[in-house]
């Protein structure tokens, strides 16, 4: 019973972690650009825009490349996102991935 119960320690140590992990990448901010700088897209942990920035120049552009601008700055900050949060995931994990388990990114 020993081994078991080693076993349900080191679950709940991961567990433990798991939650800890999820709090740490609710408080990931990542900022994604595009243009030169002209447009900033960020983002929280959990993916949810939280501001966009604009240049006055760029607002002088056709509508179509404002469009695209901002597109590929969200897709920026999108993959940085990502690359931080399995940082975060793989601290916790100790670098080991959990099958099926999917963050909300």
């Amino acid at each position: 019973m020993t081994d078991f119960n080693k076993i349900l320690d080191k679950a709940k140590e991961l567990e433990a972690k798991m939650k800890q992990s999820q709090e740490n990448i609710k408080k990931i901010r990542v900022e994604g650009i595009s243009g030169s700088n002209s447009v900033k897209v960020i983002l929280d942990g959990e993916g949810e825009m939280q501001k966009i920035e604009i240049s006055d120049e760029i607002l002088k552009e056709e509508k179509s490349i404002v469009e695209d601008l901002i597109v590929a700055a969200h897709n920026n900050a999108k993959a940085q996102l990502k690359t931080k949060t399995n940082e975060e995931i793989s601290k916790a994990t100790g670098g080991f991935g959990i099958p099926g388990f999917k963050w909300p990114i």
